[in-house]
Order: structure tokens, then C-alpha cells, then sequence
């Protein structure tokens, strides 16, 4: 094999000028974003809110924590954790449609892209957004709030629950069909007995996840602790959003401490 010598293509030259007015424009707006911070309020401002929230902490408003009556911190909590069971438990049950139209070794491939289409445009509005449109059909209060939790789950579980159907065993779905069995038998004999504990573990996750945003719906007016949350902040009532703050905590860590015992047993 004769010797010949291999000639690389030479690297092109880099435009130095061209990349320096990028840093240097770069540059100049962080610098200029900078400059028109106000330093001294913020540190002001801060230092005020911090101070506010530590009283908080150290004394936290007791007359709003035992508080009964239905404008305060109980009632607040517990609308909040009814919010997230009953979205929960509405799209746990109205998602299940959705993923079986979704499997596509249950309904076929062509049935199943309009399935996940159907369910990748109902997840695609957050809560808050579903719970301004639900507040202008019923109302504020905790109705727009499970509406906008559920509406929105059915699309994430309608995903996971699709998912799980179609990694299932499908033999014992043939098993059944080659024995004479319709649709109904393959499905409750078949499908939900394989994916049921996936089922659940899904809709306890969702439930935390509910939870969660069961207390940012208050903010936009569908119920919950986020509507006082939001009335204390806004009078600059540190003290109680400190309070309700580590209340919120507290009641989420407890939920998803359960939530994660069951799943481990589920699954």
C-alpha cells in the first residue's frame, strides 16, 4: 500500500469580532438590569418580611390556629384536603375511559393516537388556569377547585394509566378472547386485575401532587388555604402567612408520608 499523505481540511477561523460584541452586548444588559435594582428598599423590604416571619415562627397566631368557625385555619385546611380527595377520586375514575381509548393493544393504533391526542390536550391547562375558567361557570369556592383539579388529572393519569395497559401481560387478554370471552370479560377479567395496584399507586401519587396545588387554587379564588394565605400577605400580615405556611408544611409532609406507605405496600 503506498504512503500518501493525508491532507486535513484546514479549521475554519473563528470570528473573533463577531463573538466579543456578543459578550460585550451580553454584558451590557446584565450590567444595566442590575443598575436598576433598588438595592436598599429590597434589603429594606426583606429585612422587614423576614423579621415578620420569624415572629411567626417563634409566636405563631394561636386564635387563628384554634380558631373553628369556618373562616378559620381548620376549616381552611380541611376544605383544602377535601379539594384534593374528591378531584382526585373524580379523575381517577374518569381517566380510566381515556386510557383504554389511549392502549393501543386494547382499541388499535389508529384509535389510539386520537386517544392520547385527546388526553395530551386536556393536561395541557394547569390547575390555575382551569380554575379561572371553572370560577366564571360555578362560582368561586371549593366546586371550581376540584373541577380544575380533576379536569386536569384526568389527563395525567389518563397517560400513566395508558401506559400501564400497554406494558400488561397480553396473554392472558388472548387467553380470554380465544375462549369466546367479549370485551367487558377481557376488560374485568383481563385488564384490571393486571393494572389495578398500578392503578392505584398512579392516583395516591396524583394525590399528592393534588394536594400541593390544592393550596395554591385559594389564590385565584377556588377554595382553600390559599385564600387566606393570600389575605395575609396582601395586608402584610407576616405573622399568619408564617403560620399558615408551616400549618401547610405540616399537612402536606403527614400526606405524603401515608400516601408513600400504601404505595410501597401496593406495589
Amino acid at each position: 500500500m503506498d504512503n500518501q499523505m493525508i491532507i486535513l481540511p484546514k479549521k475554519p477561523k473563528e470570528n473573533k469580532l463577531y463573538k466579543t460584541l456578543i459578550y460585550i452586548i451580553v454584558i451590557s444588559i446584565i450590567v444595566w438590569g442590575f443598575e436598576s435594582i433598588n438595592y436598599k428598599g429590597i434589603m429594606a423590604t426583606a429585612a422587614g418580611t423576614i423579621t415578620g416571619m420569624l415572629r411567626g415562627l417563634v409566636n405563631p397566631d394561636w386564635a387563628y390556629i384554634t380558631n373553628t368557625t369556618i373562616d378559620g385555619l381548620p376549616n381552611a385546611v380541611l376544605e383544602t384536603i377535601a379539594i384534593a380527595i374528591s378531584g382526585t377520586f373524580v379523575s381517577g375514575v374518569l381517566a380510566i375511559p381515556f386510557a383504554l381509548l389511549a392502549a393501543q393493544n386494547i382499541v388499535g393504533e389508529r384509535w389510539s393516537k386520537v386517544g392520547k391526542f385527546i388526553i395530551t390536550m386536556i393536561r395541557t391547562f394547569p390547575e390555575l388556569i382551569l380554575a379561572l375558567i371553572f370560577i366564571s361557570v360555578v362560582g368561586p369556592g371549593a366546586p371550581a377547585g376540584i373541577l380544575a383539579l380533576g379536569v386536569h388529572s384526568i389527563g395525567m393519569l389518563g397517560k400513566l394509566y395508558s401506559e400501564s395497559i400497554e406494558s400488561m401481560d397480553i396473554g392472558v387478554k388472548e387467553a380470554i378472547e380465544s375462549c369466546g370471552g367479549n370485551r367487558l370479560e377481557v376488560l374485568f377479567r383481563a385488564v384490571i386485575p393486571q393494572v389495578a395496584p398500578e392503578f392505584l399507586s398512579y392516583t395516591l401519587f396524583r394525590f399528592e401532587i393534588n394536594m400541593r396545588a390544592a393550596s395554591t387554587l385559594g389564590l385565584v379564588g377556588a377554595g382553600g388555604i390559599g385564600a387566606p394565605l393570600i389575605f395575609a400577605i396582601r395586608a402584610r400580615g407576616w405573622e399568619r402567612a408564617f403560620t399558615i405556611v408551616i400549618v401547610l408544611i405540616i399537612t402536606v409532609t403527614v400526606i405524603d408520608l401515608i400516601s408513600s406507605r400504601i404505595r410501597k405496600k401496593l406495589v
